[in-house]
């Protein structure tokens, strides 16, 4: 009787063995102060940074979403990662959390150690511009689960804040300004939507020229990291608002008391391209729901802070805060 291995299952334990040693040199270049030991052990560990009265831990996961079909169909994995990243540390920044450590889950039919790689260098990059460390993770090979070339990915951050800095909420007021931090595209959130309207109703492909460049190089664009912004002006913000699935008129009220609402200018925005070509086919508060629009993080601040603010950023201003509802509303 012919002996059936777990190769012939599907899971190919040499395989991940390769990956292992490829991402070892990936790991080691997001190593910042704290981090204890290295991959290989059951749990990354990461000391609690000094200088803390009342240090509290922060948590926040999320994934890439359907922008990780584009990745796979175009056979362009290194730049996914950074998105992971990105769409996890920017919700830490909200809490006025600074990012410590990070970890991955990578789901897969079959590994493609190449691909694999690929996307934990992403990855990689990705904490480098947040600052924080790659402590571990976890690949699963799960033949039946996904078809041969799919993938899937998930991030979880975790960070410090002082517990008296957290509750951003209680200290917004009338009068205080948003600032729009541009976004870099579409980011991770509405590719749904943006591959039925980009592909299927217009038929456009990955190779056709959009400003420039391919069509794909636009939608696969990185999400932006807003750490290093947030760190220079930490103490001219007030609050801060990332602008993912929602859009800016459900993700902005999450910063604001009962008794005030944010009035956003929406000819101030900065639309980029990209969405100008969607909104061609799809009705411009839909489009206000599903993407940012071309604002990746608002920051609430008081009036005297504006010029410091934008004179140390990219940023403009879009909007301020007036009594009212709480709600985000475009005039």
């Amino acid at each position: 009787m012919s002996q059936i291995s777990y190769k012939d299952a599907g899971v190919d334990i040499d395989a991940g063995n390769s990956f292992v040693e490829n991402i070892k040199p990936l790991v080691k270049s997001t190593k910042i102060p704290g981090v204890i030991g290295g991959i290989g052990s059951f749990a990354g560990a990461f000391e609690l940074p000094k200088g803390f009265k009342e240090p509290v831990m922060l948590a926040a996961t999320d994934g890439v979403g359907t922008k990780l079909k584009l990745a796979i169909d175009s056979g362009i994995h290194s730049t996914v990662g950074i998105d992971l990243v990105a769409m996890c540390v920017n919700d830490l920044l909200c809490n006025f959390g600074t990012p410590s450590f990070f970890l991955d889950y990578y789901a897969t039919g079959k590994l493609d150690v190449k691909t694999a790689t690929s996307v934990v260098a992403g990855i990689a990059e990705g904490c480098i511009r947040a600052e924080c460390a790659l402590i571990g993770g976890e690949t699963a090979e799960m033949p039946g689960m996904y078809s041969h070339d799919d993938y899937d990915l998930a991030g979880f951050a975790v960070g410090v804040a002082e517990k008296s800095e957290m509750d951003r909420v209680a200290l917004v007021r009338a009068g205080h300004k948003l600032i729009a931090l541009p976004s870099s595209g579409l980011h991770s959130n509405g590719f749904s939507l943006a591959r039925k309207v980009l592909f299927e109703k217009m038929g456009m492909k990955f190779e056709d020229d959009f400003n420039g460049k391919p069509l794909i190089e636009t939608l696969l664009e990185p999400t932006k990291i807003y750490v290093k912004t947030f760190k220079a002006l930490k103490n001219e913000i007030v609050a801060m608002a990332h602008i993912t699935g929602g859009g800016i008129v459900e993700n902005l009220p999450r910063v604001l008391p009962e008794h005030l609402k944010a009035e956003v200018k929406k000819d101030a925005i900065r639309v980029l391209p990209i969405f100008e070509l969607i909104a061609e086919h799809v009705e411009i508060n839909e489009m206000y729901r599903a993407f940012n629009m071309g604002v990746g993080m608002i920051l609430v601040v008081e009036a005297k802070n504006v010029e410091a603010v934008l004179s140390q950023t990219d940023g403009y201003l879009i909007g301020e805060i007036v009594e009212g509802k709480r709600e985000a509303v475009m005039i």
